[in-house]
């Protein structure tokens, strides 16, 4: 069986069948550590609408990797996604005065972040590109990630997308529809389509690799 597929997070993921054993909004408490990061993250976002521009380069480095999994779940592509995050960052600096609660910033930042790749998607449309893209993205060093992508990949964005905002990144129904811009109902059905797309990539290859 390929080793990725046969990782400790798989195994513990595809637990239960149906896929709905394991989410982090499932866990009674939060850890110390996300607890802290929630903390320092709002006291970031309040230092950083005051003026600091030290506190805001500390408060997007916290959330990069978040960012980068995201754009590359999109775009595929190195540059792309360089370009992107940059463009998040500066969206993000310049409009810090909109945000409502200080405690709602990764979920205002996610939203700016999924519609400037959706930008350059459509971009990227226009264009005629011959171009290979790169199989591996350089920031992922995170063997989760890397077990997600392999996973995700054969999905449809719309399915992918979802998947990787709810599992990986922890965002609850409401805050995916908030964060795509679509009715709650639809993320839960496009979450459960997803699961069951998922469910048959994962059991055809695990098959496969038993075979």
């Amino acid at each position: 069986m390929d080793r990725l597929m046969a990782g400790p997070f798989f195994e513990k993921f595809y637990a239960d069948a149906s896929l709905l054993a394991y989410h982090p909004s499932n866990k009674q408490k939060r850890t110390k550590k996300e607890r802290e990061g929630d903390v320092m993250s709002e006291l970031l976002v309040r230092k950083a609408r005051k003026g600091d521009a030290e506190s805001f380069c500390r408060l997007m480095d916290m959330h990069l990797q978040t960012m980068y999994k995201i754009a590359w779940s999109y775009l595929k592509n190195e540059e792309d996604v360089a370009d992107v995050l940059q463009e998040t960052t500066l969206a993000c600096y310049e409009k810090l005065g909109d945000l409502k609660q200080n405690r709602y910033f990764k979920t205002w930042m996610t939203r700016i972040l999924i519609n400037k790749c959706k930008d350059c998607l459509e971009k990227r449309s226009r264009l005629i590109c011959t171009d290979n893209l790169p199989e591996t993205p350089v920031y992922e060093a995170d063997y989760e990630a890397a077990e997600w992508n392999q996973l995700l990949a054969p999905l449809d964005e719309k399915y992918r997308t979802i998947l990787l905002l709810y599992y990986l990144e922890g965002f609850n129904t409401r805050q995916i529809s908030e964060i795509l811009e679509m009715k709650e109902s639809t993320v839960k059905s496009r979450l459960q389509r997803g699961r069951k797309e998922a469910a048959k990539i994962y059991s055809g290859r695990y098959r496969e690799g038993e075979a």
